[in-house]
């Protein structure tokens, strides 16, 4: 949990997302209402023979970015991780810092189920040994030695694991390591959850999986009567944290506590990281303007949520989710998410939560249309599997 003292300002920021490459494309396609869910193509994601396609959102190709040397046993989590981080480096001018005075911290663990699905397959039928990369991308480190290898970082790299709070918990980690002066700027990259048909069967298991009976843009419904599940969707975010500087905004207080164990959300745990969230930050629920919800579109998640929110003082505040539009992208959506706050707050604009025509609660849910807001604070929500419950509060410049 973070104290009061300790702040940061978000100076830089690179994404990836259904809409495109960069922070613009993602605010663009925000406000725009786009619908991008459509059936996953990509290898290793089929659905079961006879039944329809998963679908979801699926980043675009983009140019190359990586050295042909590294592209040949690169997917398309490693091309999003550099894409994003070459425009937050770009941004907040790191070319100027000292590379032992960066750090970089990764939200994600097991990044890689499609590629060890594809390497379990070929082994199983015998093709020939398996590339010798394979070794070391079993290890969520892989992805940091790629972004040390092409970015002068050298104060420190590791990743952190808090399923769907991961890039969350990425950004709080970067906080403290700029707030105790560990090092003066510190990356927090969200990384792309490349899930395989295994994954998606199982969260289809367990019942927590939106499957489009007609059309895919219409399963993703946070927060509306008719929710069936979440929509995965690849997306990638890269924030750059330092101590000073006005950038899109400062993160004044923050909570990652331990609520519910397994997949059940817990209403208490929710409550209690919002109060300490607001409380870090020296704020009360009225003061906040806007909250970007964790909002998957799960009926237990979404009632938790929505009743947590109204529990804790915040229904004159403005609420939306991201996934709505986006998607959920599970290790990689609490920094993905956090940079739509942020630039949300910048256009004093918010943008509509998609296929939201029957609210389950009374909240000031932005629905159908964008809606200008001077949001001087905001909250961003991210909870995960095993009790990760996570609030981030920020301040604008």
């Amino acid at each position: 949990m973070l104290r009061a003292r300790h702040e940061a300002s978000v100076v830089g920021m690179g994404v990836a997302s259904g809409f495109g490459y960069g922070k613009e494309a993602l605010l663009a396609g925000l406000l725009s209402g786009r619908d991008v869910f459509a059936p996953l193509l990509r290898s290793g994601r089929e659905n079961r023979p006879g039944r329809a396609p998963f679908i979801g959102v699926e980043l675009p190709e983009l140019p190359p970015v990586l050295p042909e040397s590294l592209a040949r046993n690169a997917d398309i989590g490693a091309s999003a991780a550099i894409a994003a981080l070459a425009e937050a480096w770009t941004e907040a001018r790191l070319d100027a810092v000292d590379p032992e005075r960066i750090g970089l911290i990764v939200g994600g663990s097991n990044l890689g189920a499609r590629a060890a699905f594809a390497a379990h397959n070929a082994y199983a039928r015998g093709r020939p040994p398996l590339s010798a990369h394979y070794a070391y991308r079993l290890f969520d480190n892989d992805l940091c030695g790629l972004c040390a290898s092409l970015f002068p970082i050298r104060g420190f790299g590791y990743s952190v694991g808090a399923a769907s709070a991961s890039g969350a918990v990425a950004v709080l980690e970067a906080v403290a390591a700029v707030a105790s002066q560990r090092v003066d700027v510190c990356i927090a990259l969200g990384a792309v959850q490349d899930l395989s048909a295994i994954e998606l069967r199982a969260f289809d298991s367990l019942g927590v999986l939106a499957e489009a009976e007609h059309i895919p843009g219409d399963a993703c419904r946070p927060f509306d009567r008719s929710r069936r599940g979440f929509v995965f969707g690849e997306s990638c975010a890269a924030l750059v944290l330092a101590r000073e500087g006005a950038g899109y905004g400062r993160i004044t207080g923050a909570s990652h506590l331990s609520g519910a164990r397994g997949p059940q959300p817990s209403l208490e745990g929710e409550k209690r990281v919002i109060a300490k969230a607001l409380e870090t930050a020296g704020l009360r629920a009225g003061d906040i303007d806007y909250v970007n919800s964790h909002g998957t579109g799960t009926p237990a998640g979404d009632d938790a949520e929505a009743e947590a929110l109204r529990a804790s003082g915040l229904d004159r505040a403005f609420v939306n989710s991201s996934k709505a539009s986006i998607g959920h992208g599970l290790a990689a959506a609490g920094a993905v998410e956090l940079s739509a706050t942020l630039l949300q707050m910048r256009a004093q604009r918010l943008h509509p939560t998609r296929n939201l025509r029957e609210p389950i609660s009374p909240l000031r849910f932005v629905r159908d249309e964008p809606v200008d807001c001077v949001a001087r604070h905001a909250l961003s929500l991210s909870f995960g599997f095993g009790g990760a419950e996570t609030a981030i509060a920020v301040s604008a410049p």
